[in-house]
């Protein structure tokens, strides 16, 4: 099982939004996620401010902006 990060910050809609869009997905796949706030590190503040949400996985970035469910996919080897 893969855990996927989604970089955040609080009061971002564009966040919940792909977090909840990613619900379905996890659940079917039994995959995880993570969620880290940016804001709480000054690093991750500096590499993602304005990008997110930003998905990845094993430090790799997926997407960003908004769900790319195909790059996902790929990304843990499903379809």
């Amino acid at each position: 099982m893969a855990v996927l990060t989604l970089y955040s910050r609080s009061g971002c809609h564009l966040c919940n939004e792909m977090a909840v869009a990613l619900e379905p997905l996890l659940k079917d796949t039994g995959n995880t996620l993570q969620v880290t706030d940016i804001d709480a590190d000054p690093s991750l503040r500096e590499r993602f401010d304005w990008r997110v949400p930003v998905l990845a996985l094993e430090g790799e970035v997926i997407c960003e902006g908004r769900l790319d469910e195909d790059a996902v996919r790929d990304a843990l080897g499903i379809r």
